[in-house]
């Protein structure tokens, strides 16, 4: 699907850790310290490189030192910079699995095949990811839970996801009752 961003949020700096230049980052990929396996990251203009050295996971957050930074002041500096990967250096996803940049501005579409939206977001506010999608008939949006009930297929290529809408499945499982 053409018009896809070239860079993608992995994460983001947070304050200051300590007096050496460490700061505290909150990581998007699936396990937090693998933010340090993608190489240089940016910031969300790609004016400045970001690589860091080495992280180690705390029970209150995830620490890392960046190269070049060794002050607490320049740590501050950093604070709510977004840290940016190229989608180039991303692995391809497994089978079954999607990276949130690739949901993105995909067609919603009904079971029968009829456009319904498109996909605006997807969030997770801790139990599973929630696919938000943008109507095409009022303009409003609704929430679905990202679930192989709700969401039986998705086809990246095709840029269209099926869309099974919840009272939908509710009046299937009362005719089976």
């Amino acid at each position: 699907m053409g018009g896809k961003p070239s860079l993608l949020l992995v994460g983001e700096i947070g304050a200051a850790q300590g007096l050496k230049g460490e700061v505290r980052v909150q990581s998007y990929t699936q396990d937090p310290v693998d933010i340090a396996a993608y190489g240089p990251l940016s910031d969300e203009a790609g004016r400045r490189t970001i690589e860091i050295e080495r992280v180690r996971v705390t029970p209150k957050a995830l620490i890392a030192s960046i190269r070049g930074v060794s002050t607490r002041d320049a740590a501050e500096a950093l604070n709510g910079t977004k840290l940016y990967v190229d989608r180039g250096a991303l692995p391809e996803a497994n089978e079954g699995e999607w990276y949130v940049a690739d949901l993105i501005g995909l067609t919603a579409v009904s079971q029968d095949g009829a456009a319904l939206g498109r996909v605006a977001a997807v969030h997770n506010f801790g139990a599973s990811d929630i696919i938000e999608v943008a109507l095409n008939d009022d303009g409003g949006t609704i929430l679905v839970a990202f679930t192989d009930d709700t969401i039986p297929e998705v086809d990246i290529a095709g840029g269209r996801l099926v869309l099974v809408p919840p009272e939908e499945i509710e009046a299937s499982g009362e005719d089976e009752a």
